[in-house]
């Protein structure tokens, strides 16, 4: 499995944008702080099993979704494709 944090992020960035919501606006109409999100969502910290259970009933997905490799490879390879355009 590739660093457990990063699937969890790239999962949670995954459900926010099937919100339709920007990061901001979408955090914000939660009550949670972008900017720590913002770091959830790049893998860059840890979130408690509890927190996560929290996310899971805001975004109406399963806990277990945000551990799924292969929604995480969908928002890595939109990445690459982001990147690929700038280059252009």
């Amino acid at each position: 499995m590739k660093n457990i944090k990063k699937v969890v992020g790239n999962n949670l960035k995954y459900y926010r944008f099937q919100s339709g919501l920007s990061q901001e606006k979408f955090y914000e109409k939660f009550g949670l702080n972008p900017k720590y999100m913002a770091c959830v969502e790049r893998g860059e910290i840890n979130v408690s099993i509890e927190f996560l259970n929290n996310l899971s009933a805001v975004l109406e997905v399963e806990i277990t979704d945000f551990f799924n490799e292969s929604e995480s490879r969908i928002v890595e390879s939109k990445r690459i494709d982001s990147k690929k355009r700038q280059e252009v």
